[in-house]
């Protein structure tokens, strides 16, 4: 079982509503399973807010009623166990592709709201309660980190388990 640090840095987010397009880096990132068996386990979501002025900024994590493909890119994803070897197939990720993923209006699973002029929201599963990726197709094999309200500049991470 790997586990893995996906990041985003200094991201100006756009606020849409859900079942509406995301804008290419205007969210933190989608995470979806690589494969039709792949199962992922969220263990950790951070969101740091790096602002001048006071901005209130809504973030929930959601499944997607519409996951991204084709033209896939944006933000970093490693290997935290220097000593681990990645699999053959990895979970796919980013902020940028051809087919936008489209926030589900019915499976919100966090709110982290914050004030982006430094504060910051951090989520950390217990043991055996993790956020769980299954496959690679909606309604389970994809979720995001996107704003509702708000328009504020973050930084931040998602720690996830291949298993």
């Amino acid at each position: 079982m790997a586990r893995y640090s996906l990041s985003y840095q200094s991201k100006t987010m756009t606020a849409v509503a859900d079942t509406t397009n995301y804008t290419d880096n205007g969210y933190a990132f989608f995470l979806q399973g690589g494969s039709a068996t792949m199962q992922l386990k969220v263990n950790e979501l951070y969101i740091g807010g790096e602002d001048t002025a006071s901005t209130p900024t809504t973030m929930v994590f959601a499944r997607d009623s519409t996951v991204a493909a084709t033209g896939i890119s944006g933000d970093f994803n490693a290997l935290m166990d220097g000593t681990s070897t990645a699999p053959g197939t990895v979970a796919v990720y980013g902020c940028v592709s051809t087919t936008k993923p489209q926030r589900s209006s019915t499976l919100h699973l966090l709110q982290l709201s914050l004030n982006t002029y430094g504060g910051i929201s951090r989520w950390q599963a217990r043991y055996s309660e993790e956020i769980t990726i299954i496959t690679a197709t909606q309604p389970l094999g994809e979720a995001s980190l996107s704003s509702v309200t708000g328009t504020g500049k973050v930084s931040g991470h998602c720690i996830y388990e291949l298993v």
